[in-house]
């Protein structure tokens, strides 16, 4: 949602147990809007939705400064460690529709831990459930957040170098989504100009998509 003079984004986070993804969304927000901490089980239950406070100056557009505010939806881990694919799945619809259902959802965000290679039938659950919940479309509203990408410098390797080793598994999902992928660092920069700069990079996809949306019933 646009006016001459501020922009509203509408996200939803998916991804595994224990992938970063309440915490990615209170950076997204500037704010401490969902429960993050580590645990040997799924954490996140429910979906719960945060707004940000407006970035003022954020872009300019037509000449003009237009502030952004950020509504992200946390959706449960899956798979999850208490609760079975189709509640999962119901949750979230119905949070999507009951969200989004009129200013829609401009960008998924799968969160994807850096330090851990995506394989497998599990690794790909995720990818399967924004399959099923946003449709044949889901291609062009799909990005990849590496979170713990601090990891992969600890380790030696570049952006770059670390996506060439990467698995075939996460290779093809890159090429399906249009190489469309963030990375999260904890440490070097601070969480204020951390966020911005996600933002900047989300942004840019979505100017890619027009500022189309996808809409649920």
């Amino acid at each position: 949602m646009m006016d001459s003079k501020k922009m509203v984004i509408n996200l939803a986070l998916f991804g595994m147990t224990q992938s970063g993804k309440s915490s990615a969304g209170n950076i997204l927000l500037g704010s401490t809007d969902f429960h993050s901490s580590f645990a040997p089980c799924s954490v996140t239950k429910d979906c719960s939705l945060g707004r940000s406070y407006h970035l003022n100056g954020f872009m300019r557009r037509a000449g003009q400064e237009i502030s952004l505010q950020v509504q992200v939806l946390d959706t449960p881990g899956y798979p999850h460690s208490r609760l079975n694919k189709e509640y999962v799945k119901q949750e979230i619809k119905e949070a999507l529709a009951r969200h989004f259902r009129q200013e829609g959802l401009h960008l998924a965000l799968l969160v994807q831990r850096a330090d851990l290679p995506l394989c497998g039938q599990e690794a790909s659950s995720p990818v399967q459930m924004i399959q099923e919940l946003l449709g044949h479309a889901w291609k062009n509203y799909t990005a990849i957040l590496f979170t713990h990408a601090e990891k992969i410098e600890e380790a030696g390797f570049s952006e770059d170098e670390y996506l060439h080793k990467a698995s075939d598994t996460l290779l093809n999902l890159l090429n399906s989504i249009q190489h469309r992928y963030i990375f999260q660092y904890k440490k070097g920069n601070s969480l204020n100009a951390q966020r911005v700069k996600i933002l900047e990079r989300i942004m840019e996809f979505i100017k890619e998509n027009c500022y189309q949306v996808l809409t649920f019933k």
